[in-house]
């Protein structure tokens, strides 16, 4: 040899063994995305296979060492030429063939192989002849800038320049120019499937102990000094509310304190799993943007975390929590486990599974294979945590056809019993002009009429069904009056119903106004409006009594009756007002009777004026009266006929129903009206009655989740027997639990014509035995979290949800949910067991276990 080596050169064989050898090892390689080839210059490859075919070892045409020279710009960095040709400068050998030669005849000193990978690019595969060059730096230090050529992926060769340690956890940017970077996210791919190009710049960034990112602002509460002296209990952490958010941290919280979900965070054990390419994923941002949260809540450093990120990743993937409105907490924890799965499933490529029926076959042989094939499409932590499996039963009511299928589930949604009853209460006013209004509790039908509450209450009042007008008042006046065949699901608990006694008379709904005068600051001009104060009435009018003078006398006979209208005000003198008066206070003309005011003349003596009976007038004899009418008392209120809502005089064309406001002068008012004993009522000794709130066991939810039903009519099974839809009967089992548990009582109840929020109370315990039918003992549980928010249908704080996790011997820490203050408050378990049956009281809280388990 002419020259030393660079390798140890083995005995080689024969010239045309040497021939047959690498030409067969040409022929039999194909390019395969992943295998390695090498680069040899051209030259000296000719001249080898000329030395093969005609030469031997001592002839000039002896090759000598492999010898890539040409190929390189600079010795000194070993830099490939640009724009190099295969076949003119360069020929590819696969990686068994070069060794060959290696091992034949050496390397020159010094000079390093060009290995090169077998890319899959879109169009083709090729082998990647010109590899990368990129700047590594790291986010501490982004003046250490290194270069690098690889095709290989790029995290463990930055981890190993840098000398960063294994069980960090790090995440690379990429950055194209001076302002622009782009997050890596799979941190596993090769350069090229990263879209890394020559020249960019790859920066690497470590986690904080505090769990946040240098790149990120923390989202803390407290100050930067007190984020450095701050040692706190891992997991004894607040969530900021961001505004109506506390169902988020709530679900937050609870899966926080869930122990095999934490571990499996905290460990990190999920960068390995992160599934990039599923489409009904995110990505893997929920569950980076999950973990995040979970590291500062449980790295002990911070009283509280803002999950703004978080908050903003959710709104991205699901549009119905975007915005600040209120929402359920199990809706929220149901999106969230979900993506979390998608985000983490182990199987990349889900295979098509077609379904079996049962066919008879035993139920263990049968759920066993409906959880494997689950298991083929669906492996991630939160399968492995929290699924478990169904057993549905079908009948069909016509053939007896039997079908059993097993479902997986992630919680149970149970149903809470709904009772047939309701109880309500209304306030009852009688004919009586002195009693006043009786308030009255009592217990309807829930699926009801108005008639039946009005039959509820003639039995405690001996007062005919058909003489009682239910009404709803709502700010002084007739919010709607209702008929007797109208459903009480119309009427809210938190109405004011008042039930009126009601003759065969005329019924007036009278409302009270009071009389107010301003002065038009652009005009000049005087004006008067009205203001609804007090109770409405509804009031029996004979007909023959619907003159002016009439209505007034009763109306002030009516208030006067009740007290409100006070002692002294209603003497003759100042009762016995002109008619002319009644007509210059607004009394109903003949276009405005409405159902039966009479229309009366004026009266021209004072007797006639006390008897009712008035003549008709000429003009010039009101213009007399006028004068007289002037020297008479003041009236204490005035009389008009009006709409509904009391706001303007009514017109032509109005309902049937008349409605009559009485306008008071404000003097007048705070003279003569007790507003006190308007307002007074009594209470019927039905109100003494506690109203006992139906309490039920959790247990009970869950045996009415199993009970057997009748399909709805909106919801058949096909039975294929019959060959048509069936309303089968159904009944679920549980098959098989999972490890933690999450039960969501569904507080909401649907029918076709209304939707209400159940407020019944679940007792529930802080330990928990289910039996399944899979032949395993019962499952005992142990209460680890619980968000109960509270709220009415219109404010989204509807939802229970309660984890319990299979015996683990915690000690329950009771956590007030503080989130817009950002700190737990918590009490001592002691405390927390004076709680009956582990019943939570009428607030938002959260049960959680911090303490005993540390990760």
């Amino acid at each position: 040899m002419a020259a030393t080596t660079s390798a140890a050169v083995t005995e080689s064989p024969g010239l045309e063994t040497q021939r047959k050898e690498i030409e067969s090892m040409l022929q039999e390689h194909e390019l395969c995305a992943g295998d390695t080839w090498y680069l040899v210059e051209r030259r000296w490859y000719e001249q080898w296979k000329e030395y093969v075919v005609t030469g031997d070892q001592n002839s000039s045409s002896f090759p000598g060492q492999i010898d890539n020279t040409e190929l390189f710009e600079e010795l000194d960095s070993y830099h490939l030429k640009e724009r190099l040709v295969e076949n003119e400068d360069f020929v590819l050998i696969p990686a068994e063939a070069w060794r060959n030669l290696l091992a034949w005849y050496g390397m020159v000193d010094d000079q390093p192989a060009l290995e090169r990978k077998v890319v899959d690019l879109p169009s083709t595969v090729k082998v990647e002849v010109y590899p990368v060059e990129i700047f590594l730096c790291l986010h501490s230090n982004m003046e250490n800038v290194v270069t690098a050529q690889f095709s290989h992926t790029i995290q463990k060769v930055m981890m190993k320049q840098f000398d960063v340690v294994e069980r960090a956890e790090t995440r690379l940017w990429m950055k194209s120019s001076d302002t622009c970077c782009e997050r890596l996210r799979n941190v596993h791919v090769n350069v090229l499937d990263s879209s890394l190009s020559s020249g960019m710049t790859v920066i690497m960034e470590m986690r904080n102990e505090d769990g946040t990112w240098p790149s990120s602002r923390p989202q803390i509460m407290n100050s930067v000094e007190e984020q450095e002296s701050y040692r706190g209990q891992p997991g004894v952490c607040g969530l900021t509310n961001l505004g109506n958010t506390c169902f988020m941290n709530s679900a937050l919280q609870c899966l926080s304190n869930t122990p095999p979900l934490t571990e499996y965070f905290l460990q990190s054990a999920y960068l390995e799993e992160l599934n990039f390419t599923n489409p009904l994923g995110m990505k893997g941002e929920i569950a980076e943007a999950y973990a995040d949260v979970i590291k500062q809540m449980w790295s002990g450093r911070h009283y509280s975390v803002v999950p703004r990120l978080f908050k903003t990743k959710v709104g991205h993937f699901a549009s119905q929590f975007l915005g600040y409105q209120q929402h359920d907490s199990q809706e929220l924890l149901s999106f969230l486990l979900d993506g979390l799965h998608e985000d983490l499933n182990r199987v990349k490529n889900k295979e098509y599974i077609e379904l079996r029926d049962a066919d008879g076959r035993p139920d263990q042989e049968v759920a066993e294979e409906a959880w494997n094939n689950h298991r083929r499409r669906n492996n991630s932590v939160i399968v492995d945590t929290f699924h478990g499996l169904f057993k549905s039963t079908l009948v069909c009511p016509e053939c007896r056809k039997v079908s059993v299928t097993f479902d997986p589930f992630c919680y149970l949604s149970v149903p809470l019993p709904v009772s047939k009853d309701r109880v309500m209460e209304v306030f009852f006013v009688s004919l009586d002009p002195v009693a006043k209004p009786v308030q009255h509790r009592l217990v309807v039908p829930k699926a009801g009429k108005v008639f039946d509450l009005c039959s509820a209450l003639s039995e405690m009042t001996n007062v005919s069904v058909n003489q009682m007008v239910v009404a709803d008042v709502f700010n002084h006046r007739f919010y709607k009056i209702y008929h007797a065949d109208e459903s009480l699901s119309c009427i809210l608990d938190r109405d004011d119903i008042f039930v009126y006694e009601e003759g065969d008379e005329v019924v007036l709904a009278l409302y009270l106004r009071e009389r107010s005068h301003y002065r038009d600051s652009g005009s000049g001009s005087s004006s008067c409006g009205t203001s609804l104060f007090g109770h409405p009435l509804l009031m029996a009018v004979p007909r023959v009594q619907c003159s002016r003078n009439a209505l007034y006398h009763l109306f002030l006979q009516r208030l006067g009756a009740s007290g409100e209208v006070r002692a002294g005000c209603s003497t003759k003198d100042s009762a016995s007002a002109s008619c002319s008066a009644g007509a210059s206070a607004g009394v109903p003309t003949n276009s405005q009777q409405g159902a039966g005011l009479q229309q009366q003349q004026p009266c021209e003596t004072e007797e006639e004026e006390e008897k009712g009976e008035c003549p008709p007038q000429t003009n010039e004899r009101q213009a007399k009266r006028k004068g007289y009418q002037a020297r008479r008392r003041k009236l204490l209120f005035s009389i008009h006929a009006v709409n509904s809502n009391g706001t303007t005089e009514r017109g032509m064309g109005e309902d049937a129903q008349p409605y009559v406001a009485i306008d008071w002068d404000p003097d007048m008012k705070k003279k003569c009206y007790n507003e006190n004993e308007a307002e007074k009522y009594v209470k019927h000794q039905s109100m003494e009655v506690p109203h006992q709130q139906t309490t039920v066991q959790l247990q009970e939810c869950i045996e009415l989740f199993t009970t057997v039903e009748i399909l709805e009519e909106e919801n058949p099974w096909y039975c294929p027997i019959c060959k048509k839809h069936q309303l089968a009967t159904k009944k679920l089992d549980l098959w098989s639990l999972p490890e933690v548990l999450i039960i969501h009582l569904k507080r909401f109840s649907y029918t076709k014509y209304s939707r209400e929020k159940l407020d019944i109370i679940v007792d529930f315990p802080l330990r928990l035995v289910i039996s399944c039918l899979s032949f395993t003992p019962p499952s005992r549980y142990d209460l680890i979290a619980v968000s109960n928010h509270y709220g009415g249908l219109r404010d989204g704080h509807c939802e229970i949800l309660i984890l319990y996790v299979i015996l683990c011997h915690t000690i329950l820490l009771y956590v007030l949910d503080h989130c817009l203050v950002g700190r737990q408050i918590s009490v001592p378990v002691s405390d927390l067991l004076q709680t009956p049956s582990g019943f939570l009281p009428e607030w938002s809280c959260i049960w959680l276990h911090p303490s005993s388990h540390q990760f």
